[in-house]
């Protein structure tokens, strides 16, 4: 397989040799100033860059006619427009807050605790992440994930880094060096509380799911999720 990488800094260096490892080919290596030159040869590309570049890559990709996986957080204010145009070219896109197989696991969990404690109102929910300090974006696209997939289950209906109200979920968005991603939810009563968490040791997680998905994507046409690589969508 033919891949174009959109962002080539250290997540995208890791990809390329997974992607290499597996028996693929890279085909694009694009830098933020870099062209698009290559792009049309490639079977899919991988958006891992920053929030300023994401959606340029991802029409770039969508408009040459090739599928493109993006692990870019930060930008999703213009999500609704990429799946507009995703549709309109017949392409394919997948967007993931997290590409690490463990931490797709971790997001079911979630949702299946957060339907569980529903109903007991004794327990307020709060969250806890932590990355390095070169994340530009705060909280993080996965924080938003798991605080999303507990306001669909229960009678949360926003988030917040701030004090939160009765229905807000507290974030608490930790920044250190060295800090691949730790993700913690909590739910605190009274005498006790119960906590799930996940814990990334190094980024071999998110390149390796990257490159997974990618193999999945090649030749569809759809806008996706790593529910549909993982075959979660029934769970």
């Amino acid at each position: 397989m033919k891949i174009a990488l959109l962002g080539y800094g250290k997540m995208g260096q890791i990809i390329e040799r997974i992607a290499i490892e597996k028996g693929h080919t890279i085909v694009l290596r694009k830098r933020s100033n870099d062209t698009f030159d290559g792009l049309e040869n490639a079977d899919v590309a991988i958006d891992f860059s920053v929030p300023s570049a994401a959606v340029e890559n991802i029409t770039a990709a969508i408009k040459n006619n090739v599928p493109v996986i993006s692990g870019t957080t930060g930008w999703l204010d213009n999500y609704d427009e990429v799946i507009k145009l995703c549709n309109q070219e017949n392409g394919a896109f997948l967007y993931g807050s997290n590409f690490s197989l463990g931490v797709n696991i971790f997001f079911e969990l979630n949702e299946y605790l957060a339907k569980m404690m529903n109903q007991l109102t004794q327990y307020k929910v709060s969250m806890e992440e932590i990355h390095h300090t070169q994340k530009l974006d705060a909280p993080s696209g996965t924080a938003i994930t798991l605080a999303n997939g507990i306001i669909t289950n229960t009678n949360y209906s926003a988030w917040t880094l701030d004090k939160p109200n009765e229905y807000e979920i507290k974030i608490e968005a930790i920044r250190k060096d060295n800090i691949p991603g730790t993700h913690s939810v909590y739910y605190d009563s009274d005498i006790d509380q119960i906590e799930i968490k996940h814990t990334a040791h190094n980024r071999e997680g998110f390149a390796l799911g990257a490159v997974v998905a990618a193999e999945w994507i090649k030749d569809k046409t759809g806008v996706f999720s790593m529910k549909d690589v993982l075959d979660l969508k029934n769970n």
